[in-house]
């Protein structure tokens, strides 16, 4: 048997653009893995990992700028390190990928190794052309959907709620018309298994789908008010937006958006007092100020995520949950209501402002762009999730 596995990947695109999402970590993210990091030059790092928890690492062993990029392999589980060789040749206006991995053993527990490579392989490279040829990620094109919004949770959450559990995932909402609105999941349930896979967090959900389709149907395991409970739930189809092909004209997109998100947002809280804003349903629940405080922090993180998408270079971040200090922070910087929307409304228009002055030559790396524009057609989806959950908070505390 053979100690190595060939691959072949025709790629329409420059061996240059080819080069470069074989080494940065922001395009290794866009075709292979969830997280990367890079320091490419011989003897740098290489890290990849997937949200499941495995991962891969090695060290760069050859780089030829547009030809041939080679590094050791070692993965999470693995026998021993196996190395990875890409050889790139100019063809008929693209590019040739050949891709071998090498140092391969024999035996019953390198076979099991070998059918993981050639599966995973001949996959990621297939979303290698396509994200360069079209921007778009087959991952996200091929993955069915839930259609949930989602709260923090933590074992402290757990503790409020009185679960016996300190993984999952907590619902805020869900999507009208999608399967868990269908199958009769609501805010509160908390996620613990989708069909045979564990949802321990939300970095989780992106692998458990990848391995169904639209129409499967599934068995979901989940609480609520402190019972475990399981139903059928089938998965819906990922509705692909169209993503326009300028900044300019993406910026329109999401200016039109958020017009309707500042007119909810305003039509919610229209006479709501200072007192009723600041009244928290219980403990461990947000106030409509402190869920709007919440907004602004997440607007402020996407403008930052716009910011390293287009420069290539986005940090690694291991899991975590929203500061009660910086929420706290915030409301005493913006105390009152009309502070708060005041701010918000700033920060939408300036998220606008920033997507219409993206260079027009970032549209070329088609990956970046396409996934930056997928995010942003549908920018509102986090306003909205929490819509509700402001509506709740105001009506509580008139009760």
């Amino acid at each position: 048997m053979s100690d190595s596995l060939t691959f072949q990947q025709y790629v329409k695109a420059d061996p240059s653009e080819v080069y470069h999402a074989l080494t940065n970590s922001t395009r290794l993210r866009e075709w292979m893995c969830d997280l990367a990091t890079t320091d490419p030059k011989v003897g740098g790092r290489v890290y990849f990992a997937w949200f499941p928890g495995f991962y891969g690492c090695g060290d760069f062993t050859a780089l030829e700028h547009e030809k041939t990029v080679a590094y050791t392999w070692f993965g999470r589980g693995e026998i021993r390190p196996t190395l990875v060789t890409y050889t790139l040749s100019p063809q008929e206006g693209g590019t040739q990928v050949t891709l071998v991995h090498s140092g391969l053993g024999e035996g019953e527990d390198w076979e099991h190794v070998r059918k993981n490579f050639q599966h995973n392989w001949e996959r990621a490279l297939e979303n290698l052309a396509s994200i360069m040829e079209s921007g778009q990620d087959l991952r996200i094109i091929h993955r069915p959907m839930l259609g949930i919004f989602l709260d923090d949770f933590n074992a402290e959450v757990a503790r409020q709620m009185g679960l016996p559990i300190t993984e999952g995932i907590r619902l805020s909402g869900v999507v009208e018309g999608m399967g868990a609105q269908a199958a009769g999941l609501q805010a509160e349930d908390v996620l613990v298994r989708i069909g045979n896979f564990e949802t321990k967090d939300f970095g989780t959900l992106g692998y458990i789908l990848g391995a169904y389709k639209a129409g499967d149907q599934v068995e979901v395991e989940f609480y609520r008010s402190g019972e475990k409970k399981t139903l059928q739930m089938k998965l819906s189809g990922r509705s692909i937006p169209e993503i326009p092909p300028t900044p300019q004209a993406l910026s329109q997109k999401v200016a039109e958006s958020y017009k309707k998100a500042k007119a909810d947002l305003s039509e919610a809280l229209a006479g709501v007092s200072e007192t009723a804003a600041s009244f928290k349903p219980s403990p461990e629940e947000w106030s409509a100020k402190e869920t709007l405080a919440h907004l602004i922090h997440s607007e402020r993180g996407l403008q930052n995520g716009i910011q390293d998408i287009v420069g290539s270079y986005e940090p690694i971040y291991d899991d975590g949950s929203n500061l009660p200090a910086r929420i706290a922070a915030t409301l005493q910087v913006f105390p009152t209501l009309k502070d708060l929307l005041e701010e918000l409304n700033c920060l939408l228009d300036e998220t606008t402002a920033l997507v219409a002055f993206l260079p027009s030559e970032f549209t070329k790396r088609k990956s970046s762009y396409w996934r930056l524009g997928y995010q942003l057609v549908q920018v509102t989806i986090h306003i909205d999730g929490h819509m509700e959950q402001i509506k709740a908070a105001v009506k509580a505390a008139s009760a």
